[in-house]
């Protein structure tokens, strides 16, 4: 009996988790995936969005606003890259003129502050790369960039460090309230707890439904984007986008905190919310309005394509609170799409904070604080990798050449609280495998040493759990078939 279980472990299901850590009880977070971050928190632009865009007077804007303030000091604490470069909107026909007004009117109702109105001279001098037949732009200052995956990884490590469990792997497939708790039907068994949290993102409806009296719809929005090489020199320091449609904010180009270029994403609705294919057309498409942006763009320097599925309500707005309907202790954050990133901070402190209220949990005395990210090798000037050799000497071999990783970082990742147990896990823990040659040199070294920590023989490694197996046999057995 759990006081507490968060169903779905992405950058929300552990936000709240990380707050519910800071009271004494009892928490487990479960999700269907074998690692935290594996569904819309892995594939997203990484974009701090100011407020500017959401509907004043909703959710999403609310939290929109208060959480991307938030997220600043909350990264510091994890030891998470974050920057604030700003955003420029771009608008290239007249008729733009008024939907930037209208933005910028919108911006100052959310309380998002700086943003202006600028012409095309200032653009240019601002981006030199950007479209010269661009006319206008809303400049919003307060538009930051964070490494989705790498927060998710660090919320989750802080609340394990301090207790919770997490069941990854494990499906939930129905709720039911049974008296004075509930009782969660997975793939592995029941587990019962006083209160359940719904945070299972393109999964939430068939949930909500089964227990609350208003239905609603999560329909997946698959964002198809590509991933430009970090060694090139960066073209534009701001997040750029174009004027934004009924499906979304468009295609964007923006740098990473990593350094990389992003262009993407499409706004596909689709009928699986686990199909994160890249197609053709899709690329075109992205490709195609990208260059309205940036006319230059040159696929020459790009490393990888990748989808990702946002969770849209049907209604257009964040649920978040207690299940309407439901029987006491039935609790829910979904819809959460974009701006979910920049929300996180504030829905895992507001929610966190009802919850253990509602249980009247008390506040944890023997809180541990974040231990923050470690600074990668590749960040490191020379006195601190000498340092860092001395006390580890693992610091001393390079694992993966391109992100220059070490075998000191992939064993912390495997060893941490949360630890990778794939060659995806160990991918977004450290960066080994998404540098230009996507893991073709580093990859059998990582799973030798993902197979030496965790115990298990080469062909049990995998890619992303699951059967996503890389091997299949050895030398031995292959001669045998000769």
């Amino acid at each position: 009996m759990y006081d507490v279980v968060v169903i779905g472990a992405g950058v929300i299901g552990c936000a709240i988790a990380h707050r519910l850590a800071q009271y004494q009880g009892s928490v487990a977070v479960v999700d269907r995936a074998n690692d935290v971050s594996e569904g819309a928190s892995k594939a997203n632009s990484g974009i701090v969005h100011a407020g500017y865009d959401a509907k004043a007077g909703t959710e999403k804007a609310r939290l929109n606003v208060k959480g991307a303030r938030m997220m600043r000091a909350l990264c510091d604490s994890l030891g998470v890259p974050y920057g604030q470069p700003g955003a420029l909107v771009l608008g290239f026909h007249e008729e733009d003129r008024a939907t930037l007004e209208a933005l910028y009117q919108n911006a100052l109702v959310n309380g998002v502050t700086g943003c202006r109105i600028i012409e095309r001279d200032e653009i240019l001098k601002m981006e030199p790369n950007v479209n010269p037949e661009v006319l206008l732009a809303l400049d919003v200052p307060a538009s930051g960039l964070v490494s989705p995956y790498e927060l998710t990884h660090a919320l989750a490590d802080s609340a394990a460090e301090n207790g919770v469990d997490f069941k990854l792997g494990t499906t939930v497939t129905a709720l039911s309230h049974n008296g004075d708790h509930w009782q969660l039907m997975t793939d592995k068994g029941i587990l019962k707890a006083r209160a359940v949290i719904n945070c299972a993102g393109a999964f939430a409806d068939v949930l909500h439904n089964q227990i609350s009296t208003r239905k609603v719809r999560i329909i997946a929005r698959r964002g198809q984007y590509y991933l430009l090489d970090h060694t090139v020199p960066l073209l534009f320091q701001r997040t750029i986008f174009q004027v934004p449609t009924k499906m979304g904010k468009g295609v964007l180009v923006s740098p990473t905190t990593h350094g990389n270029l992003l262009l993407g994403p499409t706004a596909e609705d689709i009928t699986d919310g686990l199909d994160t294919a890249t197609t053709a057309l899709g690329l075109h498409d992205v490709l195609d309005k990208a260059k309205l942006t940036y006319p230059g763009v040159n696929l020459r320097q790009v490393i990888t394509t990748f989808s990702g599925i946002r969770a849209h309500e049907q209604d257009g707005d964040f649920l978040i609170g207690a299940v309407e309907g439901a029987p006491e202790g039935a609790f829910e954050a979904i819809g959460i799409e974009s701006p979910g990133l920049s929300a996180a901070p504030a829905i895992g402190e507001e929610l966190g904070d009802w919850v253990a209220y509602s249980l009247k949990m008390p506040r944890n005395t023997n809180y541990i604080a974040p231990t923050p990210l470690a600074k990668p090798f590749s960040g490191m000037n020379e006195t601190e990798r000498r340092l860092a050799y001395e006390n580890d000497p693992d610091y001393g071999r390079i694992v993966c050449r391109c992100e220059q990783v070490t075998e000191a970082e992939v064993r912390r990742a495997i060893r941490n609280p949360v630890g990778a147990t794939s060659l995806d896990g160990v991918k977004r823990r450290t960066r080994a495998g998404m540098g230009r040659c996507q893991g073709g040199f580093c990859s059998t070294r990582v799973m030798e040493i993902l197979a030496e920590e965790l115990g298990q023989p080469m062909q049990h490694i995998t890619k992303q759990g699951g059967k996503s197996w890389l091997l299949d046999g050895g030398i031995a057995e292959g001669a045998d078939h000769e």
